[in-house]
């Protein structure tokens, strides 16, 4: 279930205020800038602080190069 384009237009990370990097095929909204993702379960995401995953320098990198190689643009901005 992918999210809706114009809900895509207003995510923001709740605790950085800034814009999030869609992963649909794998379910998650990720923020390079805290290197932490926030889950998406039945179709809705959830945005808060205290249930989103923070990855390690591997796991970044590699989500980094997948935001350039599928060209994932970010929810706004």
């Amino acid at each position: 279930m992918s999210l809706d384009a114009k809900l895509l237009q207003i995510l923001a990370c709740p605790q950085d205020k800034g814009p999030l990097f869609y992963f649909s095929a794998d379910g998650f909204l990720y923020n390079p800038r805290l290197q932490r993702k926030y889950n998406i379960v039945e179709g809705i995401p959830v945005m808060l602080i205290d249930e989103a995953t923070s990855v390690d320098a591997v796991e970044h990198e590699g989500l980094v190069q997948r935001i350039a190689q599928e060209h994932i643009a970010p929810t706004f901005g």
